[in-house]
């Protein structure tokens, strides 16, 4: 099957001095709340693509291929996928991976088993926790109310760079596709590169 090879460009005598962050996600509160927290509009700008009731892998693919026709986005712009492991086959998966892997400026954040497991990498370094309840347990203790969305203020730019550092360290050696095995996030990488894009101003 031929790839649809999507090229980020604008139109000539156009130009704009902020990189774009086009994001799904498969959630409607808690990711779309994260992220909005890096918005800088002179630096960068972070547009997150809200979940539904429809938030399989590949509707969550759907959203974003929408999403990119509707803004206008170029090489220095990034694209991103942000999925849980939860009970999606590989298969599933495999299919965001593949698109992620057409073009540099895409990736796939997956969190195993949820998203939640990144927020607490801001916290603590994440270890012996047994079941996703327990996860949810111990993020109470820093985020009472997590579940209505997370303010800004609660993370700090040290709690940030702390959570990319742990969640590297639980990656290695860096998965080439997704974590396999509980307790693992690559969403550090995409966060990484919002930091980057931020001290480039």
């Amino acid at each position: 099957m031929a790839r649809n090879r999507r090229t980020f460009r604008r139109a000539l005598g156009q130009r704009r001095y902020r990189r774009i962050f086009v994001i799904a996600t498969e959630g409607t509160k808690t990711e779309p709340s994260y992220f909005a927290i890096f918005n800088n509009d002179s630096v960068i700008h972070v547009h997150c693509v809200k979940g539904n009731d429809q938030s399989s892998p590949t509707r969550v693919l759907w959203r974003l291929q929408q999403a990119l026709k509707r803004h206008e986005v170029t090489s220095m712009d990034e694209a991103w996928l942000v999925v849980d492991k939860d009970g999606w086959t590989d298969e599933q998966l495999g299919r965001l991976h593949e698109w992620a892997q057409e073009e540099t400026n895409r990736g796939l954040a997956l969190s195993n088993p949820k998203f939640e497991y990144w927020l607490l990498l801001h916290f603590e370094e994440g270890t012996n926790i047994g079941t996703p309840s327990e996860l949810s347990r111990r993020l109470r203790k820093h985020l009472p109310r997590y579940d209505k969305g997370i303010e800004a203020r609660h993370l700090t730019n040290d709690m940030v760079l702390q959570a990319v550092c742990r969640a590297k360290r639980r990656d290695s050696p860096p998965c080439s596709d997704w974590p396999r095995a509980q307790w693992r996030t690559t969403v550090y990488r995409l966060v990484d590169n919002i930091v980057q894009a931020q001290g480039e101003s």
